[in-house]
């Protein structure tokens, strides 16, 4: 029997000076058995860091024509693709014709990343931007993860403070170009 999905829950409080955007979010999280925590938790930050009306998880691994994280306008047309850990370049020239901007968030080393997107074709990949986090970031807040999280995620001069079950770290969030 194929073991199901792990549900972990987020009380998120959410302050992005950057943006203006303060707001609490209730997440449940359905982490794939193949889905490492490292990757989950980059995708609730990505969720986090993106947030607006309109974004939602996609239906995960098992959607292969979807991005981890994207926001849809009211028509249900695709304005942001988020790509989370390492896609390839097929899947962002798919989703840079498709949206209207395509952004990465990534646990990985960011130039190990890149690297086989070099020479590729995709779509309008100077306007796709690559984030990242401190080295051992991810994998501080990983060790802090519960099934049931109590989260704070602030954002100051792209600056994030992350409280996550009484554990506080911080990591600047680090921009690359795709290329």
């Amino acid at each position: 029997m194929a073991l199901g999905a792990t549900i972990h829950t987020f009380t998120v409080q959410l302050a992005d000076v950057d943006r203006g955007v303060y707001d609490e979010l209730a997440l449940r999280v359905a982490r794939h058995p193949s889905e490492t925590e490292a990757y989950m938790m980059t995708r609730v930050l990505a969720y986090c860091l993106e947030y607006e009306e309109g974004i939602a998880f996609s239906e995960g691994i098992s959607s292969t024509d979807e991005p981890a994280v994207l926001v849809r306008d009211l028509t249900g047309r695709v304005t942001v693709w988020i790509e989370v850990g390492a896609p390839d370049a097929e899947r962002l020239h798919h989703g840079s014709k498709l949206a209207d901007r395509v952004t990465v968030y990534t646990h990985r080393d960011p130039a190990k990343v890149r690297a086989p997107w070099a020479g590729k074709r995709i779509h309008h990949v100077e306007d796709i931007t690559l984030h990242s986090f401190a080295p051992g970031f991810v994998d501080a807040a990983v060790a802090a993860l519960e099934r049931r999280n109590e989260m704070t995620v602030s954002v100051t001069e792209r600056e994030l403070y992350l409280d996550l079950n009484g554990t506080s770290l911080s990591s600047p969030i680090l921009d690359h170009p795709a290329v």
